[in-house]
């Protein structure tokens, strides 16, 4: 598989925790004034600039990636990134709860979203492409693991390419909700939001078996084939 492959997988996959987390957000875009073509491109607009977020921060994975690949750091980097992952999954959740590090970035993400949240009186197409490169900031699980998996690439180019088409498979879930969110009431993407630790289990299974090595194509392959990016 490729990384077009992979990350487009990925993010199609991962869009239902999209929907669940991220729902509200698209629906309270302020595009609804608008009409046919007009709103298409608005709704366009906003998950551009979320796919150029990630696409940028790709550069920054891919390079974290190419630095740790000396001496197989980078197999054992994936393998501990599964690990943590499991642990999130499987310890209660008063034991993985806020810290002052979590209390730092909770202040953080609260700023970022009141800026947001400004952005949204403001009826300029350009706005709506602001506040997608701010929500590509947000915390996000989906993103956390695409940022993993990105660093598993070893290049700023390939982390780039699979961020950017991570963003990608996450498109048709996220402009489907800004035009059928009345279908999609609040208990079903809550239903959307518990298979997230699904989602996150296997996605650990996979960075294990790939810091692993064992051979085996596209689950656990050698070290030296890598991941091809075409």
């Amino acid at each position: 598989m490729t990384v077009v492959t992979i990350a487009f997988t990925m993010g199609l996959i991962g869009s239902l925790h999209c929907v669940g987390m991220c729902g509200p957000l698209a629906l309270a875009l302020p595009v609804y004034h608008r009409s046919g073509f007009d709103r298409f491109k608005g709704v366009f607009l906003y998950n551009l600039g979320r796919i150029t977020t990630y696409a940028l921060a790709g550069i920054v994975f891919g390079w974290i990636g190419e630095t740790v690949s000396f001496g197989g750091a980078q197999r054992w980097f994936s393998v501990t990134m599964g690990g943590l992952i499991l642990v999130f999954v499987f310890l209660p959740s008063k034991l993985t709860g806020p810290s002052k590090l979590t209390s730092i970035f909770n202040s953080f993400f609260m700023r970022l979203q009141q800026q947001m949240g400004k952005l949204f009186s403001d009826q300029r197409k350009k706005t709506l492409y602001v506040i997608g490169l701010l929500n590509g900031l947000l915390p996000c699980g989906m993103v956390y693991l695409a940022a993993v998996s990105a660093v598993a690439t070893g290049t700023p180019l390939k982390g780039t390419v699979f961020m950017a088409f991570f963003g990608v498979g996450t498109l048709p879930a996220m402009m489907g909700i800004s035009f059928l969110g009345n279908f999609l009431n609040q208990g079903l993407r809550l239903q959307f939001r518990k298979a997230v630790p699904v989602f996150l289990f296997l996605m650990s299974i996979v960075l294990i078996l790939r810091g692993l090595n064992l051979g085996i194509p596209v689950l656990s392959p050698s070290q030296d084939a890598g991941i091809p990016c075409h």
